[in-house]
């Protein structure tokens, strides 16, 4: 009987626990979870199971590497977010499977990601067909986004485009830049000609349908 007591009791303050945990590692959908969140979470979960399942092991033994675990997982968001280089490597970069209408198979396979994936992830957003959509971006999270092809009145396709980030953080996305066909100095000279002179002071400049949005670092 004292054994299933401790194994309740157990099963409650780890349960607290893994709650504070996750509650100070920050509000993130399932659905967003990074690579780095969702090894985190099941080892944490891992650790409870086994604390659980060892009423002989001292509380201690299993609670305090799940806060240390907590301590790791904030400071590598941290340095995440200071630094797009290490972003991009520990969460990967969102790739463009379908622009402006055509299929990207190269980047498809690079994903390896092929068209059950793509047909079954459109469904599940209610497109009935490839032919509607104008972008579809595959998330660094694993979900698809999707913009459908859009009509002006008289039925004919509107041109558009997607918001495209050449400036992250104060670093230039040079892989962007060659997508649109421009190069760092044509950025460079068209921010100066707009009174930005400081790269590094630009938190995020997008272009989109030969449009620039610019959002300056706050001072602290």
């Amino acid at each position: 009987m004292e054994t299933y007591i401790i194994i309740v009791t157990r099963t409650l303050l780890y349960y607290v626990l893994i709650l504070i945990i996750f509650r100070l590692m920050g509000k993130r959908e399932i659905g967003e979870l990074s690579i780095l969140d969702l090894v985190v979470f099941i080892m944490i979960g891992e650790m409870a199971i086994i604390g659980i399942e060892s009423p002989d092991k001292p509380v201690l033994e299993t609670a305090i590497p799940m806060v240390l675990l907590m301590f790791i997982q904030i400071t590598l968001a941290i340095v995440s977010l200071k630094s797009k280089k290490f972003r991009d490597l520990v969460d990967g970069k969102p790739t463009v499977i379908i622009n402006k209408g055509k299929i990207d198979e190269d980047a498809m396979r690079k994903q390896r990601y092929n068209f059950d994936d793509l047909m079954t992830q459109l469904r599940e957003k209610d497109i009935r067909s490839i032919a509607d959509v104008e972008f579809a971006i595959l998330e660094s999270s694993g979900s698809l986004s999707v913009i459908e092809k859009q009509n002006n009145s008289n039925g004919d396709p509107i041109d558009g485009d997607i918001t495209i980030p050449l400036i992250v953080d104060g670093s230039i996305e040079e892989e962007n830049l060659r997508r649109i066909n421009k190069t760092n100095l044509w950025l460079r000279q068209e921010l100066k000609k707009m009174g930005y002179k400081d790269i590094k002071k630009i938190s995020f400049c997008s272009y989109e349908n030969g449009k620039f949005f610019v959002d300056i670092l706050d001072e602290m």
